[in-house]
């Protein structure tokens, strides 16, 4: 038999799916995947605990199973929405109704916005966007009071691994710094239209306020060195040429900057090599090391006037 002809546009339209609401169309290269339980709705929005005062922060609201439900329990909802056509569906479920006068719809990318203020944010995101959403966040200011977040079940683990766990890595000791992470619940991929190809998960992180007294830019710069080869020693990782390039380049600032001499047989390997010893940490490996054994090897370096940024 012959083939048959592929239609024009057909390419585009295996990454949409027909949704419920006016013929809409779910366009899942842009993570639209409508949560369409409401028995998972209502868990996420009990889970974040939210209060009649609040201004509720919510990304990628579809068309709006989440936000409705949070409508008739918080003060204000703001609605960050990419899709201009899913935002209009959304101003429309609530138009005529007492709940329009607390949604505000912001149409664009949220991670090149500034989040407003919130004090508490609840949503299904894109998940393409979880790890830079997750920062973004997490180095938000004024503090938000908790954020309840679905995302991939992997992504989720990741978020709340703990040393010697697979997972463990870069992720989970940047977020743990920064806040407390608990995995609430799992959700399988039929509670969405259309399902997504992974299993999800729902997780609550709550900032630390005050946050850790660290140079969070400087913190990240070591995490990146050492997660690289999370499975070999801290002196195999820091005896890489890249390494001591970068970090005899960031001394020589530091000195310049403090009008510190350099003698004249520095070497910069050699001055690791002695952190590292001093510090107890040359055998140790990135992925069972936790947050403390992270900020004494950071203050190890600070302290001979290394810098990681």
């Amino acid at each position: 038999m012959p083939k048959a002809k592929t239609k024009p546009g057909a390419r585009r339209q295996r990454r949409e799916d027909k949704g419920p609401v006016s013929g809409i169309r779910f366009n899942t290269g842009l993570g639209q995947h409508i949560l369409k339980n409401p028995l998972v709705v209502n868990s996420i929005i009990e889970k974040a605990a939210l209060r009649p005062t609040d201004v509720v922060l919510e990304v990628g609201p579809g068309t709006g199973n989440m936000t409705v439900k949070m409508l008739e329990k918080v003060k204000k909802v703001i609605a960050c929405e990419l899709d201009v056509k899913l935002a209009g569906e959304l101003q429309k479920r609530v138009q005529s109704t007492p709940l329009a006068s607390k949604l505000e719809i912001k149409i664009g990318d949220v991670l090149k916005s500034d989040l407003p203020f919130f004090d508490a944010c609840v949503a299904n995101l894109p998940y393409q966007i979880s790890s830079p959403f997750v920062f973004k966040l997490l180095l938000h200011r004024p503090f938000f009071r908790c954020a309840v977040l679905m995302f991939q079940r992997e992504f989720a683990l990741r978020l709340v691994a703990k040393p010697g766990s697979p997972l463990y890595c870069r992720l989970s000791v940047n977020t743990q710094l920064l806040a407390r992470v608990d995995h609430l619940m799992k959700v399988g991929k039929n509670n969405f239209k259309p399902p997504p190809k992974v299993e999800s998960s729902v997780v609550r992180i709550e900032p630390k306020n005050p946050p850790p007294p660290i140079n969070f830019q400087e913190w990240d710069g070591l995490l990146r060195i050492v997660f690289v080869r999370k499975n070999k020693t801290l002196a195999a990782v820091f005896n890489s040429n890249a390494v001591k390039n970068l970090l005899e380049q960031n001394y020589r600032i530091h000195c310049s900057q403090n009008n510190l001499e350099i003698p004249e047989n520095f070497n910069i390997g050699n001055l690791i090599h002695g952190i590292l010893k001093d510090t107890g940490y040359s055998e140790k490996r990135a992925r069972v090391m936790d947050i403390d054994d992270f900020i004494s090897v950071l203050h190890g370096f600070n302290s001979k006037g290394i810098h990681f940024s």
